[in-house]
């Protein structure tokens, strides 16, 4: 049976902690390190990467062992490109997991076939680099649980996201959505607030604004982070 339309995720994360805030992920934990300063700061969601190319690639083992250790409230969130059902069925029967997160070039009827099967809330990222991007976030808003929206990455990047660059957000500014939304690309602690205040962005995720290198996480940044992201006004969703 599909997962009903939902920003909180399954697992107690609703909590009253984040009532009123805006939430924040913080993608590409490899480290109890990583999980527990994303924890103390307050973040909402932690993302765990499973793409072989990336330096935040987690394997299923490792996954398994570091989601074991999440703290009641904090959503876990699995980051997949394009993998087929016998990835996502290794990955689901492995890790315990609150959100599927598909970041490469699924279809709209391939997210859907991945939320029916699966049972689990579904993230989709839309890469936006300019107006002629926009009418695709209409079409996954209507088949995905919660939507990413999230900058294009370079011409012939190895990465689909994590790259630090960003869009135009004046692109997605006084937008109505149908779905909860996240916002990504190239945020850090001396954007996101700004970022925040120009699209309304409830929710707001971020992978390389917090490293000191690629993979690897500064407690202090991801701290910096989710207070700036929390500092203002709360949008509406």
């Amino acid at each position: 049976m599909p997962v009903l339309i939902d920003p909180s995720p399954r697992s107690g994360a609703g909590s009253s902690a984040h009532a009123g805030q805006v939430q924040v992920k913080i993608c590409g934990l490899r480290s109890a390190a990583d999980l527990a300063a994303v924890a103390e700061a307050g973040a909402r969601y932690a993302g765990f990467v499973f793409f072989e190319k990336s330096p935040r690639h987690l394997s299923l083992e490792a996954a398994r062992a570091l989601a074991a250790e999440a703290p009641l409230g904090l959503a876990k969130v699995a980051l997949v490109v394009d993998a087929d059902d016998a990835v996502l069925d290794a990955l689901t029967e492995t890790v315990p997991l609150d959100i599927l997160q598909l970041h490469g070039r699924e279809t709209p009827a391939r997210v859907a076939e991945i939320r029916a099967r699966y049972g689990l809330p579904v993230m989709k990222a839309v890469g936006i680099a300019d107006a002629e991007d926009l009418p695709a976030l209409a079409d996954y808003e209507a088949v995905a649980d919660q939507i990413l929206v999230d900058a294009k990455p370079p011409r012939n990047a190895d990465l689909p996201g994590g790259n630090g660059v960003s869009f135009d957000w004046r692109l997605i500014a006084g937008r109505s959505w149908r779905k909860p939304w996240m916002l990504a690309g190239g945020l850090t602690p001396d954007n996101v607030a700004e970022a925040i205040r120009l699209t309304g962005a409830p929710q707001v995720d971020v992978s390389s604004g917090v490293e000191s290198a690629p993979g690897f996480k500064d407690p202090d940044r991801i701290a910096g982070f989710v207070a700036a992201a929390q500092a203002g006004p709360v949008p509406e969703l």
